[in-house]
Formats: C-alpha cells, sequence, structure tokens
C-alpha cells in the first residue's frame, strides 16, 4: 500500500513539476519576445549596422571562394595535362624497355621509331651504369629503369607544387 502511495506522490509531484517549468519557460519566452519588440533608435540602427557587416563579409567570402575554386580548376586541368604527358612519357620508355628486354631487331621500323622518339628522353641516363646482356642478344637496360624512375620522383615533385598553389587556405 505505501508502494502505491509513493508511486502516487511521485506521479503528482512530476506533473507539477512539468506544470511549473513550463510555466517558468513561458514567462522567459514572453520576457524576450517583449524586449525585442522594444528596441531605441540606436539599437535598431547599431542592428542593422551589423547585419550589413554580416552581409558584406558574407559577400565577400562568397566572391573569394569563388576565385579560388576557378583558379583550382584551373590548376587541375593544368595537373591533368602534367600526367597525361609523364604518362606516355612512361609508356614510351616501359616500351623501349620491353623492346631491349626481348632482343628486337633494331633495323625494324617501330623498334626505330622508338628510339628516334625516346632517345632525348634517354640521353641523360644513358651511361649511368652498363646494361647486362644475356646470351642471344637480350639486354636489361637498367639506364631506362632510372630513368623512370627519375621521371616519376619529378612527375611526384610537380604534382606536389601544383597541389599547394591549389590548395584552398582556410581561415578561423
Amino acid at each position: 500500500m505505501n508502494d502505491n502511495k509513493l508511486a502516487a506522490d511521485e506521479a503528482r509531484r512530476e506533473v507539477q513539476h512539468e506544470s511549473i517549468k513550463a510555466e517558468v519557460e513561458s514567462d522567459v519566452n514572453a520576457e524576450i519576445a517583449s524586449r525585442a519588440e522594444r528596441t531605441t533608435p540606436a539599437e535598431a540602427k547599431k542592428m542593422e549596422q551589423v547585419a550589413g557587416d554580416f552581409r558584406g563579409r558574407a559577400i565577400n567570402e562568397v566572391v573569394q571562394t569563388d576565385r579560388e575554386v576557378e583558379r583550382a580548376r584551373g590548376m587541375a586541368r593544368f595537373s591533368q595535362v602534367i600526367d597525361y604527358i609523364f604518362y606516355v612519357i612512361y609508356a614510351l620508355l616501359a616500351i623501349r624497355l620491353l623492346l631491349a628486354l626481348m632482343a628486337a631487331r633494331s633495323s625494324a621500323g617501330f623498334v626505330q621509331f622508338i628510339k628516334t622518339v625516346t632517345d632525348p628522353l634517354y640521353a641523360p641516363f644513358r651511361g649511368i651504369v652498363p646494361s647486362p646482356s644475356a646470351e642471344g642478344g637480350f639486354t636489361l637496360a637498367l639506364p631506362i629503369v632510372i630513368a623512370i624512375i627519375v621521371y616519376a620522383l619529378l612527375h611526384g615533385g610537380i604534382n606536389g607544387l601544383l597541389r599547394l598553389f591549389a590548395h584552398r587556405k582556410t581561415q578561423i
């Protein structure tokens, strides 16, 4: 019986608490609303000035962000062109390496074409290290491997530099 009395008493107190809480909340909201309605001309002018400042900052931020996005798009397009050029270089040097590994006839037109196209890319690396050869003319052209590695490092460095310029700077 005492348990039922305690539970009923507790329920009654909870209802009273919620009703008082709602009444206080209503009073606070009414107070806030009445103060908001009673602004002086000086306060209204100040609020208008603050709102104008916020509006101006927002517009400036949007314009600045648009400029940064356009610059980043241009850098991204330039980065894609750089990537394409390096992929072509990698492919041509890899073909030259494969032809050397397979001991392709140097009198064949395609082999001559690949050598002619890749000679300017390969020239700085020619003779750095010896190229081991096996019977039958198969050659592991290590300078070509070194050239591919150096071009890959150069490619990564250029892309890193482009990311520095294209990265949007943020302030808090």
